[in-house]
């Protein structure tokens, strides 16, 4: 009997084609975005992290609220005071910091590595399993014997302990290809680093860290080095670890923050900085602190494609009721000669079913590649990329969003049209029978149609406006014809200060002699890259006071910095080559930290207090005033700025160049590589890439969620203008004979074009009013999404709603044509 029915509901569509191949590419349209969108909100915000228990673990977060900064890394005795003292609520507590490094292959060339160093529980604590060999164990991170005490004889001195490494599975098999022979011998077979190490096992397969990017932290690290972390008290400032800890498994989150609170208490108590900073030690849930920069945008954008199916649902329900509109009588005679209201809804059911699973498949196969898409375009701050995929999980959200398209395009129309007037439908004729019925339904329709895709065109235009202010950020350096890279390695004989100013001399002149190289500099950190962390600085309220210490970020750079870097100094001078050294206490600050230290007067010639090598801040003299750079994200100010030269901190620190070009800096990637090369053959470039290539990547975001919201507003606006059209040209049908009424006895045909393009002016009218009600109800969950412009910016909905009507007048200007030009002769005769 069902099989039947589907034969027959089969033969039926195919008899109507263009509705069958309308309604399958709308429904595709609909569930395809849908899907691959919830594809990444499930991999993002839904799939539970790949560690044990993920429910338990959770971030210790240092937060310095009395300078603003938060999530600052932890010291070793803030840690090991923690992993002590808050034992009520957690189980553990584990630290890990990652890196970079040159290690030598056995054939003596350079290889860049990822590298994580941990303490010894850190694995245990995630449950992360190992393929082979065996996990650290507490001994492994036992800290290093005191260094010995001058006039020793050789020989009783005590030996230093062994570096303990685990690789991870993935350079295992790159490095070793595979070999388990490698348990037990040295990372590396040159000089440099990795002497001491003993490799003693190997990680599973996928093991990687996962923490938002403005933590600095390797996703993926080749190897482990159990860390051998010493507690000492006086050196609480110098910070580098990242603690995540298991809570209890009756504990609460708020009974956590207690336990980690009373240990910052004694940790304030204990150490002034840490007091007069105002440390605090927030507990986080760990999937939380990853998406927690990424949550709104992902939310918004789900909400987004729900409303563009909800629209695809409502354009197929106008097109059923149309159809079973036409089908009235039939479905009248079927009902009077015996036919059950069960039957005739079954049957209707059916009919929406089929183009409904058929716009479920092909919407499948459209996720599938609309995720490859994506993942192309995705912004480098959206975690875990490589879970994205149609899982039995996202297939499962593809049936329910099938299923749910089909209960509203199909269920209510098939309610209706089971329940047929019979008397009234089996006396009519013409065309009339059966439409004017459904009429204020198909209107309904349209304007939550119009009323759906103005909220999406509302976001798609703030969208427009924050990309557009972006466009037009002034970064405070010119990245135009910028070449940059990172420069890892050197010869393992520069230990002293000289030998390796004269090695960055060497560098810098080498790449300055390049031809088309206009200038050259060097910095740590760099605008953009990330790896920014803040240090403190005052004036002299802070010497009684500490309290007024704030936080700026720090950077090392090499004398000529702002003139490559195209950033204009606004008071006073550069540094010189003279400046570049560990007696001149010198530093040029930019114009927000001039404006706070000194408002309303010249900074040059001033001091200011810093902490930059001593344990206490030292007074240094500003030379000059820098325009601000915007280091860690275009679409924020950041924090105030401090340029020290790179010989204050004894040379070396700087390993971020940039070489001003007077052509394509591409051009010059390959001569650049080379000029490294011949420096010496131990040093790798990595990341070389254009500056250009830097700020696109931090305009990714915002660009990302405009393309995305741009294109469901699109499709929106043609879906709603397609229904509205449909709901005139059924009109038009409708009212075919009043028409023809209207038009013999004088009617003019501009008046019967205006009365048609006045209905669907109307009905858009009312769309865009419900649909402003709305959007500035729903565009506030975008805010942080915005630059430069509110959520509900008056301008943009202004904008949006005349965009929307001139849709509306393009969508009503063929049936009202067509309106206009009847025969009122033809038209009564074939009414």
């Amino acid at each position: 009997m069902l099989f039947q029915e589907i034969v027959h509901v089969g033969r039926a569509l195919r008899k109507s084609p263009g509705f069958t191949l309308i309604a399958i590419l709308t429904l595709a349209l609909g569930i395809g975005a849908s899907t691959a969108i919830f594809s990444v909100t499930n991999a993002v915000l839904l799939r539970p992290l790949p560690y044990k228990d993920p429910e338990r673990l959770v971030l210790a977060c240092s937060d310095l609220r009395k300078r603003n900064v938060k999530d600052f890394p932890m010291s070793n005795a803030d840690f090991v005071d923690l992993r002590k003292g808050a034992n009520h609520a957690f189980e553990d507590f584990a630290a890990v910091r990652t890196g970079g490094a040159v290690l030598l292959r056995e054939d003596g060339t350079p290889e860049h590595v990822r590298t994580g160093f941990v303490s010894p529980n850190f694995f245990a604590l995630l449950g992360a399993r190992m393929a082979s060999g065996r996990d650290f164990t507490e001994a492994d991170g036992l800290p290093q014997p005191a260094p010995p005490p001058s006039g020793l004889a050789p020989g009783q001195a005590p030996l230093r302990l062994p570096n303990i490494v685990i690789l991870s599975y993935e350079y295992w098999q790159r490095r070793y290809s595979g070999d388990p022979n490698v348990l037990g011998k040295s990372l590396v077979t040159g000089p440099g680093f990795g002497a001491g190490t003993q490799i003693v096992g190997v990680l599973a397969p996928g093991f990687e860290l996962l923490f938002p990017p403005e933590s600095n932290m390797e996703r993926t690290p080749d190897f482990f080095m159990a860390a051998r972390i010493n507690y000492d008290p006086a050196t609480r400032n110098n910070v580098q670890w990242r603690v995540i800890a298991r809570m209890k498994p009756v504990a609460t989150l708020d009974q956590a923050q207690q336990d980690a609170e009373a240990v910052a208490i004694q940790i304030r108590a204990s150490n002034a900085i840490s007091n007069t900073a105002g440390q605090y030690i927030r507990i986080e849930p760990m999937k939380k602190h990853l998406v927690t920069g990424v949550e709104s945008t992902i939310v918004a954008l789900m909400g987004a494609v729900v409303f563009l199916l909800l629209i695809a649902c409502a354009n197929v329900a106008n097109l059923v009721l149309v159809r079973m509109s036409l089908r009235a009588r039939d479905l009248a005679v079927r009902a009077a000669i015996g036919g059950s209201w069960w039957n005739l809804v079954r049957q209707l059911l059916t009919e929406s079913l089929m183009p409904g699973g058929a716009g479920a498949l092909l919407g499948v196969g459209l996720a599938w590649a609309g995720i490859r898409e994506l993942l192309a375009i995705t912004p480098a701050n959206l975690p875990r990329l490589e879970a994205v995929r149609i899982d039995p999980v996202v297939l499962g959200f593809t049936a329910l969003a099938c299923l749910a398209s089909v209960a509203i395009f199909g269920l209510a129309p098939a309610l209706r049209a089971a329940r047929p007037d019979l008397m009234h439908l089996l006396r009519g004729s013409g065309r009339t029978t059966g439409l004017g019925s459904s009429g204020m339904v198909r209107n309904g329709v349209v304007v939550a149609e119009v009323a759906l895709s103005f909220v999406l065109l509302s976001g798609c235009g703030l969208m427009i406006r924050s990309f557009i202010a972006l466009q037009h950020v002034n970064p405070g350096f010119d990245p135009h014809n910028l070449l940059t890279f990172q420069l890892l390695g050197g010869p393992p004989g520069n230990t002293q200060p000289a030998q390796r100013a004269a090695f960055i001399r060497q560098v810098h002149d080498r790449l300055a002699a390049i031809p088309g190289v206009l200038s050259v500099t060097a910095s740590f950190p760099f605008p953009l890259t990330g790896n920014f962390s803040p240090i403190r600085w005052g004036t002299n309220d802070a010497l009684s006071d500490p309290s007024k210490f704030q936080a700026a970020d720090l950077q090392f750079v090499l004398p000529g910095y702002f003139q490559t870097m195209g950033t204009p100094i606004m008071d006073g001078r550069e540094f010189t080559e003279a400046n570049s050294a560990p007696d001149r206490k010198l530093v040029i600050i930019d114009q927000a930290l001039a404006a706070k230290a000194f408002p309303g007067e010249s900074a040059v010639g001033k001091r200011i207090l810093v902490r930059i090598n001593s344990p206490q801040a030292e007074w240094v003299d500003v030379i000059g005033v820098a325009a601000h750079q915007r280091n860690t994200d275009l679409a924020l100010p950041g924090r105030e700025q401090v340029y020290v030269t790179d010989g204050f901190a004894g040379f070396g620190a700087v390993n971020r160049w940039a070489l001003r070009t007077a052509d394509d800096p591409a051009k010059f990637a390959a001569a650049v590589r080379e000029e490294i090369r011949k420096q010496h053959a131990n040093m790798l470039v990595t990341e070389l890439r254009s500056m250009g290539e830097w700020v696109d990547r931090a305009q990714a975001g915002t660009r990302f969620s405009l393309l995305l919201i741009g294109i469901f507003a699109v499709i929106a606006a043609v879906l709603a203008a397609v229904g509205l059209y449909g709901v005139l040209s059924t009109v038009v049908r409708q009212r075919t004979a009043e028409i023809g009424v209207r038009v013999a006895l004088g009617a003019a045909p501009s008046s019967i074009f205006r009365l048609v393009v006045g209905q669907g002016l109307r009905l858009s009218a009312a769309g865009i009013g419900v649909g402003l009600v709305a959007a500035f109800a729903l565009t506030r969950i975008m805010a942080t999404m915005l630059i430069g412009v509110k959520p509900t910016d008056p301008p943009t909905f202004a904008a949006m709603a005349l965009v929307f009507v001139a849709i509306a007048a393009a969508a009503s200007w063929l049936p009202a044509r067509r309106a206009a030009g009847l025969d009122p002769t033809q038209a009564l005769r074939e009414e």
